[in-house]
């Protein structure tokens, strides 16, 4: 089938030169997705790999204490696409309000990734579909503090942007102009809202995420906000109960595959070729996803098993480790708070889990202490490697 680009080039100028900023055609594509029969496989078997893992989410004991981890691995991930240098224990210290070891905007970035995930699952959960008022709301958490709090939160850009390069004329891309921005974006609501043809779910977050990135509609964070539309889309048409699909492991690890696909269909018009990408993308991270959780469950219940055996204190010991599962890097405190036992009790108990080798004590203070489920964290980290620093990715 003959591609074209799929859109238009609009000559602007900004910073004392002209540029060519690109003006997307609205979705769904034309001509039409070349459904391939090898494509249309792939795109079930990315279904059935989303079943399983919406399957796995139910059969958990409390999906709660595992999701806390997921959603914070996802953040600590799509941060660092951006550049950012926090791991998952910088964030979790960065939430008991002590120091990380990374700049401390690093690590706010990606605490804000996970409060605008949070606020857009509030959302949903009160009937708010997704639309311009979302996207700015769950933008406006997104910078509300660090480095994008002057970054115009919560509003669409009136001003140029362009991605790479030190200026429009020398950058890799150039989104349309300001004055464009909320034409595109109201087609792209329409699109979502199946207008005006309905579209499968899978099919329209792969698509609607293409679109977002390239109207890049907010001064920042449009990369970690497109990305975060890929699950909430999923929630919100039932697809997850519970947002458990992050496919930002899979583009960082193929980063540079993911942007030559994007621009391929911005160019060329080649939708196949990114479908194909974010299938395979999709079944990768859904099976990861599927594995994960059966390591942490498996860790868990053999560490329940090893803690049965201290006799008189089991029960609160229990109760303590239960809540190191959600909190997996905690103080005496929080785990007095969470559990409703006594700060007595709460002790003897953490006494009883380093003994057993499950936790770690990170501090030799009388007060105050720390203690890390060590293993539990391991699990989560895996693929989880800060880039060097100044290593910063142009999306």
């Amino acid at each position: 089938m003959k591609r074209e680009i799929q859109g238009r080039y609009v000559t602007i100028s900004t910073v004392g030169e002209k540029a060519q900023a690109f003006v997307p055609a609205p979705l769904p594509p034309h001509p039409p997705i070349d459904w391939t029969p090898e494509l249309n496989r792939k795109f079930d078997q990315a279904l059935l790999a989303l079943g399983r893992l919406d399957s796995v989410s139910t059969l958990l004991p409390d999906t709660s204490l595992f999701l806390y981890m997921y959603v914070r691995k996802e953040a600590v991930l799509s941060s660092m696409i951006e550049g950012t240098q926090s791991s998952l224990s910088d964030l979790l210290l960065f939430e008991l309000d002590q120091q990380p070891g990374v700049p401390l905007d690093d690590v706010r970035e990606v605490s804000n990734y996970v409060a605008a995930l949070d606020h857009g699952l509030r959302l949903l959960k009160k009937g708010l579909p997704l639309s311009l008022r979302f996207f700015r709301e769950i933008h406006g958490v997104l910078l509300n503090k660090g480095r994008g709090s002057k970054q115009a939160p919560g509003e669409f850009r009136r001003s140029q942007n362009w991605i790479g390069g030190t200026r429009p004329g020398n950058a890799a891309f150039v989104p349309p102009p300001a004055e464009d921005v909320l034409e595109c974006m109201g087609k792209l609501e329409l699109f979502l809202h199946d207008q005006p043809e309905p579209t499968p779910v899978l099919l329209k977050a792969a698509l609607a995420h293409v679109q977002f990135e390239t109207i890049h509609p907010f001064l920042d964070g449009n990369g970690r906000l497109g990305r975060l539309l890929i699950t909430l889309l999923l929630c919100e048409q039932k697809v997850l109960q519970q947002p458990m699909l992050y496919l930002s492991l899979y583009f960082k690890t193929h980063r540079q595959r993911y942007y030559e696909l994007l621009n391929g269909v911005r160019m060329t018009g080649d939708w196949e070729a990114w479908l194909d990408f974010f299938a395979e993308a999709v079944m990768v991270t859904s099976t990861q996803a599927v594995e994960t959780t059966q390591q942490l469950l498996d860790l868990t219940n053999r560490d329940s098993e090893k803690i049965r055996g201290v006799g008189r204190a089991a029960a609160s010991t229990l109760r303590v480790h239960r809540a190191l599962m959600e909190h997996p890097v905690a103080t005496s405190g929080l785990l007095v708070k969470k559990t409703g036992v006594t700060p007595a009790t709460v002790n003897k108990a953490l006494g009883h889990l380093e003994r057993l080798g499950i936790v770690k004590e990170l501090t030799a203070q009388q007060r105050n202490r720390h203690f890390s489920y060590t293993a539990y964290i391991e699990i989560m980290s895996r693929g989880i490697e800060p880039p060097g620093r100044g290593q910063v990715e142009p999306w």
